[in-house]
């Protein structure tokens, strides 16, 4: 009975220590099958985090090229409304040259209304029969263009104080806005300056230099492409 006793306690045993390895077996395969499933996950979110930083750069380089495409056109209508505009000054300064000497200059175009043209009689401010010739005929030229603003520089002589002469050359100015506009010219495009006797066309003190002196200018300003407002240089 003995023997008996010791074989099934030793069948047992092993029975047991059966159950135990094949619990450890199982634990093992259980914990190599998570880390199987963890390492998947990482790898999948790998890929994931990988597709989604190629997107981001594939999406980075179209926003890139996208930007470029819009810069070049930007640019191309740039020039485009440059060349059109520069086209408009020259056309304008070809016709205003019929009439008077006009040049260009880094304001736009400035006739040169001194002299034999825009002159005014001593201390007036009233238009000649012939400044209203002339006067018209610029106004007709300057109706058939668009997007300038016109800018006019009243003169006097050297007689008379400064403070009286600053106000007689604002005169000036105005009468040839008002005849502008009169002539069919928008007044929101037109402004006036008078420079009194500080900027004379001719020096000296003769009747005649003071003739040319007492004059007015006018200045076309391309409002398109944008030009410093100064006054014209002698």
């Amino acid at each position: 009975m003995v023997g008996l006793d010791q074989q099934m306690e030793e069948v047992v045993q092993k029975v047991e220590e059966a159950i135990e390895t094949s619990k450890a077996a199982s634990l093992k395969a259980l914990q190599a099958e998570e880390h199987a499933l963890e390492a998947a996950r990482g790898r999948a979110q790998a890929e994931e985090d990988k597709r989604e930083a190629e997107q981001d750069k594939q999406k980075a380089v179209e926003e890139a090229n996208l930007a470029k495409l819009e810069a070049q056109s930007s640019r191309e209508e740039a020039d485009r409304i440059r060349r059109e505009r520069e086209e408009e000054m020259r056309r304008l300064q070809e016709a205003l040259n019929q009439i008077v000497d006009t040049r260009r200059t880094a304001l736009g175009l400035v006739m040169n209304l001194g002299n034999d043209f825009i002159q005014f009689d001593f201390d007036k401010a009233t238009l000649r029969p012939e400044n209203r010739e002339i006067l018209a005929t610029i106004a007709g030229v300057l109706l058939t263009s668009k997007q300038y603003q016109v800018q006019i520089f009243g003169h006097t002589d050297d007689i008379g104080s400064e403070e009286h002469n600053l106000k007689l050359s604002e005169k000036r100015a105005q009468t040839v806005r008002n005849y502008l506009i009169d002539a069919g010219i928008n007044p929101a495009i037109i402004s006036t300056k008078g420079f009194g006797n500080s900027n004379p066309l001719v020096a000296g003190t003769s009747p005649e230099v003071r003739q040319k002196n007492r004059r007015v200018e006018i200045g076309i300003i391309d409002t398109v492409i944008t030009y410093e407002k100064t006054a014209p240089s002698e």
